[in-house]
């Protein structure tokens, strides 16, 4: 990947008409929501970032496309022990430049939209919403590397002891079938 700064904003309908490509990264402390999500960068420089690559084409149907991958490392809170955990992001999206969201709904299900605004388009917000969209929900560190293994140990079940799933239940509708036989 490239050591350069991706540009903020582009006229993408040219980029795609030319069969451009863009290699380069984006500053993680620029994304504002997405730096919300997560505890911190992987390391401690300041100047971590989302390496980034897109191509912009045209498909059979004259449809403008940007084809990209993306790849940042980032700190986020294990949902387990709550410390911080490296997670490596990555995507890889193709998405159909529109206008408008009568042009988004006619897109193919393959496609996703990324709306511009005439003839620019925020590159930046396009790989921060690209990235919020694989940030694991419930991210957790391998059980072995968790620090709330000890706690899990236990909580976890004594395999001596029957399971209360196991046991046998009453069924909760046995009144109501008590109730239809006295009836009859």
């Amino acid at each position: 990947m490239s050591n350069t700064e991706l540009p903020k904003t582009i006229d993408p309908y040219k980029f795609a008409d030319q069969n451009s490509t863009l290699e380069g990264f984006v500053p993680l402390a620029a994304l504002g929501r997405f730096a919300e999500c997560i505890v911190a960068a992987a390391s401690s420089d300041p100047q971590e970032q989302c390496q980034v690559a897109l191509a912009f084409s045209k498909d059979e149907e004259r449809r403008r496309i940007v084809s990209g991958e993306l790849s940042a490392e980032v700190m986020l809170e294990c949902q387990r022990c709550m410390k911080p955990m490296p997670v490596t992001l990555t995507s890889s999206f193709r998405l159909a430049l529109v206008t408008s969201d009568a042009q988004a709904q006619q897109l193919p299900r393959e496609l996703e939209p990324f709306q511009t605004d005439g003839f620019t388009a925020d590159l930046w917000t396009m790989v921060e919403d690209e990235l919020l969209l694989v940030l694991p929900p419930f991210p957790l560190h391998e059980r072995k590397d968790c620090q709330a293994t000890e706690v899990l140990e236990t909580f976890e079940a004594d395999p001596s002891v029957p399971d209360a799933a196991d046991e046998e239940r009453e069924n909760p509708f046995s009144v109501l079938a008590d109730l239809k036989k006295r009836r009859h």
